[in-house]
């Protein structure tokens, strides 16, 4: 592992990618052309993409139901494949096509429970996916690869350091209350939160797309949601402007930048097991860990 001079004892950076100059290689482009690109050149939440720029530009959308399948996917590949394979845990098999057994596959129950006694009497046992949020909770002690209380994401079109998460959709939920009071804002919330959104999926519940401003929309995609500004003149794109929840994570003094901040360097060995919690939609490179 890498233990540089430049950064902090104790301290980790993460390392982004440069971001494509998507503005800059749509403007000028004819409408079609970019609605059919845009969704294709990013090989995730092509939906939310496709959606958002659809509404944004007040054509015909991809549907609800691409939407909710695309969601629902992405947290069956992290909750299943992704972090008991992170975990060192057997992986979970759940009927990915049949969406009305996945609540007993995941929860062993028709639902999640959504109260505090509850919820931690299905960690003390092994159905679905209690042993991962089980190994995740004890892989973290309270406080630490923690982030504040950020303002939830607006629909400004800002990018700022905000929690533009899939938590952000259940913050008074009662269970995140109950993780955060305990371990605050860290893995375990994290990975609980998506597990509520899972379960608030399977039962019909997701926020709808929606316009905030001329021309630009808002859309939830499986890291929290999407933003897309468009607009068009003559049949050719003169403004697109997005902002994804990655962009939010990864901003300064963003959700990333505070967890690695209290990562003990004691445990830089998790760093990894972090980001595939965290679930950034670009690489990330991880600079100033120590040999934990």
């Amino acid at each position: 592992m890498l233990d540089r001079a430049d950064i902090p004892s104790g301290r980790v950076r993460a390392i982004a990618p440069e971001p494509l100059p998507v503005s800059a290689m749509m403007r000028g482009k004819p409408v079609a052309e970019v609605v059919d690109l845009l969704p294709r050149l990013f090989n995730l939440c092509r939906g939310a993409q496709a959606t958002a720029l659809n509404l944004a530009l007040g054509l015909e959308g991809a549907g609800d139901d691409m939407l909710v399948q695309e969601i629902r996917n992405d947290h069956l590949l992290r909750l299943a494949i992704v972090l008991p394979q992170r975990l060192g845990l057997d992986r979970l098999a759940v009927p990915f096509n049949d969406p009305a057994q996945l609540p007993n596959a995941l929860f062993g129950a028709p639902t999640l429970p959504d109260n505090a006694v509850e919820f931690d009497d299905f960690l003390r046992g092994d159905s679905g996916i209690a042993p991962i949020l089980r190994a995740i909770r004890d892989r973290f002690a309270p406080g630490e690869a923690t982030c504040p209380q950020l303002p939830p994401v607006g629909a400004d079109m800002t990018l700022n350091a905000a929690e533009n998460s899939v938590a952000a959709r259940h913050l008074d939920h009662p269970i995140l209350c109950h993780v955060e009071a305990q371990f605050g804002r860290g893995p375990y919330w994290r990975v609980t939160a998506r597990a509520v959104d899972l379960d608030a999926l399977l039962h019909g519940d997701l926020p709808a797309p929606r316009l905030v401003a001329p021309h630009t929309a808002v859309v939830p995609a499986a890291r929290g949601q999407y933003m897309v500004r468009a607009r068009a003149e003559a049949g050719r794109i003169t403004d697109l402007h997005r902002i994804t929840p990655t962009d939010h994570m990864l901003a300064p003094g963003g959700i990333l930048e505070h967890s690695l901040a209290t990562l003990p360097a004691s445990k830089h060995d998790q760093a990894a097991l972090l980001v595939d919690i965290l679930d950034p939609c670009v690489p990330i490179r991880l600079e100033g860990l120590t040999d934990a």
